[in-house]
């Protein structure tokens, strides 16, 4: 349960579309966005921010620019990845609200890594972000503050060895809602409300796919208790599925057109990926 926000992996990475189920059309709009966020973190915080780029954070801006539709720039330019070949992106001013939203999430971490485990990689990490930080939390100081509060009080959590799996997850559940909550408006409940859901479900999920290992080396998983139980699978599959519900159901009532085939593509299929792969192959062996 440690791998959250570390290095290049800004949440758990079960964010994504399942690309096998996408049209051509939604695919590349999926991409552009992608890359984007990639130029945003570029244009705003240099060259070594975009190591935290992923494809978790791409939900989030497609999601906010359904729901306010703010003016895009798009266009085509190679990068140090491809450098050979243009690669398509659109930006808004939601794509820049990610990039700062990506590298204050990737910092607090980092720092709360460090705190923690004494890890000096990630103490070299936060040095490097520790400029862009500073900005982002003169800009966003009460949004900060509440997702380094939520970190806060997940890793108590942790440290206690509490078996609350409700309890851990709502504390990322609210982290989520402080990432959702773009402005204060009469969609910023629902919005709350949703990404709490998602939050506690990504939580969860990731306690699901890390419980044998948490188990073998003895780390922290609020699941611990159901380590070696049969029909295990199911009994993941129904706890999420009802957390995934609840999500959904709030998603369904902001009222979004653009990009709505895309983003249940990523809830309704992608966020399942690793999950189906995981069991499968255990079905398999």
């Amino acid at each position: 349960m440690r791998q959250f926000l570390y290095g290049q992996k800004l949440m758990y990475g079960y964010l994504v579309a399942d690309s096998s189920s996408l049209s051509q059309q939604d695919y590349e709009r999926y991409k552009a966005c992608y890359c984007g966020l990639c130029r945003s973190l570029e244009a705003r915080h240099g060259q070594i921010s975009r190591l935290t780029l992923n494809y978790d954070v791409t939900f989030l801006i497609l999601l906010l620019c359904s729901l306010y539709e703010p003016e895009e720039s798009a266009g085509e330019k190679s990068c140090l990845r491809h450098p050979g070949t243009p690669q398509a992106f659109v930006r808004s001013e939601i794509s820049d609200y990610a990039a700062d939203m990506n590298i204050a999430l990737a910092y607090l971490k980092c720092m709360d890594d460090w705190e923690d485990d004494g890890n000096p990689a990630a103490l070299l990490q936060a040095k490097c972000l520790k400029g862009a930080y500073d900005k982002i939390s003169g800009s966003y100081p009460e949004k900060c503050a509440a997702i380094g509060c939520a970190l806060d009080e997940l890793h108590d959590i942790e440290r206690r060895n509490l078996e609350a799996p409700d309890e851990a997850a709502a504390c990322f559940g609210r982290l989520m809602a402080e990432l959702f909550a773009y402005q204060e408006d009469r969609w910023t409940g629902t919005l709350r409300r949703m990404a709490h859901a998602l939050g506690c479900f990504i939580y969860l999920m990731d306690a699901c796919m890390d419980l044998d290992s948490d188990t073998f080396h003895n780390r922290y998983n609020p699941l611990r208790r159901y380590y070696g139980l049969p029909d295990n699978e199911q009994r993941f599959r129904d706890i999420l599925k009802m957390q995934l519900g609840e999500c959904v159901w709030y998603f369904d009532k902001l009222p979004l057109v653009e990009d709505v085939r895309l983003m249940k593509n990523i809830l309704c299929a992608g966020l399942w990926t690793q999950f189906n792969s995981k069991f499968s192959k255990r079905e398999e062996s």
